[in-house]
């Protein structure tokens, strides 16, 4: 292993935070305040509804140099993603195709062979190496919580561990250098980013590329998606922030592109050193950033007005179907449902359960904050509420065919961008 590098100067500490988190400005401007919340995945059962339960700042800023959207305030990565983490990405159908596909598309992009060593950062439950694993790959993941087990009763080997240096020394000592890194939904939840960098540094082959994926700032602002802010997301990245993060630390963003996932995602591969190739997507994609205004602070004051909207005119439906006596309930329990529904001031009294499939880690737990009730979604069949909201309404077309199919006639209620309301068809 050569030129190992010390990125220590990107680690942030729990707390306050006042510049930059990639490039140090401290004149950071305001995107949106949603006020004090609790982590959304912390998920209280009967047992512990009667203690206290903490809530942080969830306050989202945005630099005007780099473009970086991020929290100023920082929770421990402990108590953030603890041991009961109840987040599987396997028993999403769309999300468990959308991982298949992508390890197909990576491995012909990158003329990956069979037995290259493929590493996932924050594997969850494996769904993502599987796919690797059955094109021929040798595959570890790495995932602090104990969805880890999970993924190695299924077959996938996985290291229960933060991912730092010390965690990609070991890995390359027992398995070799790496050939492919992936970190899907998981770079922008790291606060220890050098010590990120660093284990990349150690872990890669000379030729080795970091493929990161994540939700795409420009597309959250388009689309109004404030509920994708929460305290596991400590960054909503651009490009251009991307490329002055890796690029001024001895990496090269070599090339990006624009990808469905989570209502909009930003795909990145990143090649370990200064001289790699660069596509031309790269600078068209910093072009298109510039043009639609991320440098504006106009943008932000647009996107926190388009979110108060949403906020009022959800709240506003939950309060006229009490008032009319109509049942108003929720299904899916995506960490954003925490903060749409925190954020609107929604709480039991207005939605008294959120269905969530039978196979969910959530089962039986409360939505943080609010304290809803999470039920297994066979009573939406049971009892065919007259509104369902659909809080995973990124996913709402398929959601939705799914529950018709089932034999649901209530209507939907897609929250954001904006609030529609969809009939049950003739």
């Amino acid at each position: 292993m050569t030129n190992v590098m010390d990125f220590s100067r990107l680690d942030l500490e729990p707390g306050p935070i006042s510049g930059c988190q990639i490039c140090g400005n401290e004149n950071l401007e305001l995107c949106i305040d949603l006020g004090h919340q609790p982590l959304c995945d912390t998920l209280p059962d009967h047992k512990e509804l009667t203690q206290p339960e903490m809530t942080y700042p969830l306050r989202q800023m945005w630099c005007p140099k780099c473009t970086l959207s991020q929290l100023n305030y920082i929770v421990s990565k402990d108590v953030v993603f603890h041991s009961e983490y109840p987040y599987r990405s396997g028993i999403t159908k769309e999300l468990a195709e959308y991982q298949d596909q992508l390890s197909n598309e990576a491995i012909d992009y990158l003329k990956l062979k069979e037995q290259d060593l493929v590493v996932d950062v924050g594997s969850n439950d494996g769904t993502l190496l599987r796919g690797f694993q059955r094109r021929g790959m040798r595959v570890l993941g790495v995932e602090p919580t104990n969805i880890a087990q999970i993924a190695v009763s299924d077959g996938i080997p996985t290291v229960q561990e933060f991912f730092d240096q010390t965690t990609a020394d070991s890995i390359r000592s027992e398995h070799g250098p790496a050939k492919l890194i992936t970190a899907t939904n998981v770079f922008a939840h790291v606060a220890a980013l050098g010590s990120f960098l660093s284990g990349l540094w150690r872990l890669l082959d000379e030729d080795g590329v970091f493929m990161l994926e994540n939700h795409y700032v420009m597309e959250i602002i388009k689309g109004g998606q404030f509920d994708s802010i929460y305290h596991e997301h400590l960054r909503s990245y651009s490009l251009t922030s991307l490329v002055k993060l890796f690029n001024d630390n001895g990496f090269t963003v070599m090339d990006a592109q624009q990808v469905s996932r989570y209502g909009g995602n930003v795909r990145v591969y990143v090649g370990k050193g200064a001289n790699c190739a660069v596509s031309d997507r790269v600078g068209e994609i910093l072009t298109m950033e510039r043009e639609f205004g991320l440098f504006e602070q106009r943008t932000y004051d647009e996107f926190r007005a388009r979110a108060e909207k949403a906020k009022d005119d959800l709240l506003a439906l939950a309060i006229d179907c009490k008032r009319r006596g109509l049942s108003f309930v929720g299904n899916s329990c995506p960490g954003r449902s925490a903060t749409l529904l925190n954020y609107a001031g929604i709480q039991v009294d207005l939605m008294p359960w959120i269905a969530e499939q039978p196979t969910s880690l959530k089962i039986d737990r409360h939505l943080a904050g609010t304290h809803i009730p999470i039920l297994n979604n066979q009573r939406l069949i049971d009892e065919q509420p007259d509104y369902v909201v659909l809080l995973a309404w990124h996913y709402a077309d398929a959601i939705g065919a799914q529950l018709r199919d089932r034999g649901l006639h209530s209507k939907f209620v897609v929250p954001l961008p904006e609030l529609q309301i969809l009939d049950c068809p003739k």
